[in-house]
């Protein structure tokens, strides 16, 4: 689920956007991405989808 979201957060939604596509509350999204932050060991959204494009997580 965590790569889902982070497809979507590098297609540019927002947590209430990417909450209303995965069928999931904003909260859950907010969880999501901070858990994304830490196994990337991201500073920034903006950095998790570089790591994640980088570590060939999402296209």
């Amino acid at each position: 689920r965590e790569i889902e979201v982070l497809q979507l957060v590098s297609d540019g939604l927002v947590n209430r956007e990417i909450g209303h596509r995965l069928f999931l509350s904003e909260e859950t999204v907010k969880s999501h991405v901070r858990h994304l932050l830490a196994k990337l060991q991201a500073r920034s959204r903006a950095h998790a989808v570089a790591v994640g494009f980088r570590r060939n997580l999402i296209a």
